[in-house]
């Protein structure tokens, strides 16, 4: 599946817009994570557990989103954007979602 958040392909032509897809996952935070960031946020630096939850969910919200653009009949997915949001308290969403798919 070719995949970008580009309007278009460099290489390839769009003939048809099949509709809009999306991906999301929803994640909550580990009290050993958290605590290990919070020591992390005292001494200053990359809290690289949560860069590590953030790269993994957005995989997954991708890894649900190229089924669905899939059974649609797509061959590539084009204005991909990613974005996050609180859920609640110690979790968060992490959404991907695109215009339309070719």
């Amino acid at each position: 599946m070719l995949m970008t958040t580009q309007n278009r392909f460099e290489d390839h032509e769009i003939a048809e817009t099949l509709g809009i897809v999306k991906g999301n996952t929803i994640r909550s935070r580990h009290i050993g994570k958290d605590i290990t960031a919070l020591l992390r946020n005292i001494v200053g630096g990359e809290i690289t557990e949560y860069t590590k939850m953030m790269g993994e969910s957005r995989e997954q919200a991708i890894d649900c989103m190229v089924p669905e653009a899939e059974s649609q009949g797509a061959d590539g997915i084009v204005c991909i954007r990613f974005t996050t949001s609180t859920v609640m308290q110690a979790s968060a969403e992490l959404l991907v979602m695109v215009l339309g798919c070719a």
